[in-house]
């Protein structure tokens, strides 16, 4: 997890707004912002600053942020134990939302007959998608793309019009990657 992450987080935690936290760290509002969006990195003095507006140890949060997750593995035996809801389907993601920075990535289990929809608010996206196992169906527009396990595709994303579907008569798994 990125140290800006885990200071938004702390100041949510305690419902206090930038220009709260910003003021007692003697900071602007909008450097803070872009700290917590990890667009820029704050001196040492200034993280102080900060995790002392927050009540926090500056210490703890860089330990925190070295102890993030570096890699997560999902094991092939692992895709029987799925439990998919009444939407059937299941998204296996790699990463907590707050360590998504520039790529997303799950293994995607999906029902005969099922569809996952597009993603919401993306623009300029990129996707890309590897049958692991069954059949699935790629619309895309007005196109549409049969796609086979082993089968692979990269694409530019449509949010108006995009779906996946499982042709197949079992769960279908694909690895999915995308931009954000």
């Amino acid at each position: 997890m990125n140290i800006g992450t885990l200071i938004r987080r702390a100041r949510k935690e305690q419902r206090l707004t930038l220009k709260v936290v910003a003021e007692k760290a003697s900071i602007s509002e909008g450097f803070l912002s872009q700290v917590e969006n990890d667009v820029n990195s704050p001196s040492v003095d200034t993280l102080i600053r900060i995790c002392n507006a927050l009540a926090i140890d500056a210490g703890d949060l860089l330990t925190q942020a070295g102890n993030r997750d570096k890699i997560i593995i999902i094991r092939k035996s692992e895709w029987n134990d799925i439990d998919l809801s009444h939407t059937g389907f299941v998204t296996r993601r790699f990463f907590a939302p707050e360590d998504r920075i520039v790529i997303d990535s799950s293994i995607l289990a999906i029902e005969p007959g099922k569809s996952i929809p597009v993603r919401k608010n993306i623009k300029n996206g990129q996707e890309v998608l590897c049958v692991l196992k069954g059949a699935v169906q790629l619309m895309l527009s007005d196109e549409i793309h049969a796609l086979v396990q082993g089968d692979s595709v990269h694409f530019w994303s449509n949010p108006v019009s995009q779906k996946i579907s499982n042709t197949s008569d079992n769960i279908s798994f694909v690895l999915w990657v995308g931009t954000l």
